[in-house]
């Protein structure tokens, strides 16, 4: 089946339809790792995206139980050069096409992923409508321009957590959690919870409306302000929290609960021209002085000359100098931009989590 991917500026890739049909709007974003598309996939800080995958084949190792980030796909909608109809891993279970197509993601293949990438790159990152129903060029532009896109909406209500739970760790049930950790769900990963547990952690996740108050209540021994999607600076009820929070619990965030966290202490956000995704982004590390390669996923960014005196930067990325990583002078507060939990990607930066539970357990001495 015929598909179309028309981009606001006018630009339209004609393809093949694989997953779902029907029509989609979204920011149309490229991500450039080589592997794990479906981590890709599962990741919530995709919410209103559609990713195009810079690899040129997808879809060769199909898709399985293990390898998710979330209940389910979370992207607007997947382009791909060539998708691989044959599969074989000896862990999957469903092709990629029939993946797509009962979580109702619309997918296009066969278009030239490395001239729309390299278009986002020169104008950046654009609104985009994806369809197998409408097939008219002029109306898909229309409609990828009368999208309202990411900027001032708040994306953190549609992948949330209704309710609290505790985070079971299946893998290893012999693990022993020492600290007491509550997580403020804005779209987290599985694989950071697994981290947490596996660094000794019994974690509770609560919804990202969930007050200071309410999580002081529980006596926790740390806080994790989880990655998600979109702009910051709408979740304002999160930042009022995260204010609350200071200097009553070790805080660490990852990725949208750095930014949450840099506006918490008076800094600023903006967009970035075409984001940083891929498993293969550099940053230095200025208490080792070393370079990590790391994941990520993020389309906006704290201003560096923003933040206060009393936060210091500790890491930079190495191909435009954004800001990356900060820590708090007084409290036991710290952040990183990228996802140390790697997954998928490297696991140059999982000393983090360790870094978090030496805090909780500095602090627990005082």
């Amino acid at each position: 089946m015929k598909a179309i991917l028309a981009l606001a500026d006018g630009t339209v890739f004609e393809g093949e339809q694989f997953g779902a049909t029907g029509e989609t709007v979204g920011e149309v974003v490229f991500n450039t790792s080589m592997t794990g598309y479906q981590e890709v996939l599962t990741d919530p800080s995709y919410k209103g995206q559609i990713v195009t995958m810079t690899y040129p084949l997808i879809g060769n190792y199909g898709c399985n139980e293990d390898d998710v980030e979330s209940i389910g796909p979370q992207v607007e909608g997947f382009v791909v050069r060539e998708y691989s109809a044959y599969y074989s891993n000896w862990r999957s279970k469903w092709s990629l096409d029939a993946y797509l197509a009962d979580h109702d993601i619309i997918g296009i293949q066969g278009i030239d992923t490395r001239a729309l990438t390299r278009r986002l790159r020169v104008h950046g990152v654009m609104n985009g409508c994806l369809s197998t129903e409408d097939l008219n060029p002029e109306s898909l532009i229309a409609k990828a321009k009368a999208w309202h896109g990411l900027v001032g909406w708040d994306l953190v209500q549609r992948v949330t957590c209704p309710n609290p739970y505790a985070w079971q760790y299946q893998e290893n049930s012999e693990v022993n959690s020492k600290y007491r950790v509550v997580a403020l769900d804005f779209g987290i990963k599985y694989n950071i919870l697994r981290q947490l547990t596996e660094h000794g952690c019994e974690v509770q996740v609560v919804p990202a409306k969930t007050t200071a108050e309410e999580i002081l209540a529980a006596e926790p021994d740390g806080v994790f302000l989880s990655n998600g999607p979109g702009d910051p600076m709408p979740v304002g009820y999160a930042i009022e929290t995260i204010q609350g929070l200071m200097g009553k619990a070790p805080l660490f965030g990852i990725c949208l609960g750095h930014q949450l966290l840099g506006l918490a202490l008076g800094g600023k956000t903006f967009k970035l021209k075409f984001g940083h995704r891929g498993a293969n982004q550099p940053v230095k590390h200025f208490e080792t002085d070393r370079v990590e390669i790391t994941s990520q996923n993020h389309g906006f960014c704290v201003d560096i000359d923003s933040l206060p005196n009393s936060v210091d930067v500790t890491h930079i990325n190495l191909n435009d100098d954004t800001l990356e990583g900060i820590q708090h002078r007084e409290y036991p507060i710290f952040s990183v931009q990228y996802h140390p939990e790697a997954s998928p990607g490297p696991h140059d930066a999982s000393y983090l989590f360790s870094r978090f539970t030496e805090m909780m357990e500095e602090e627990s001495r005082q």
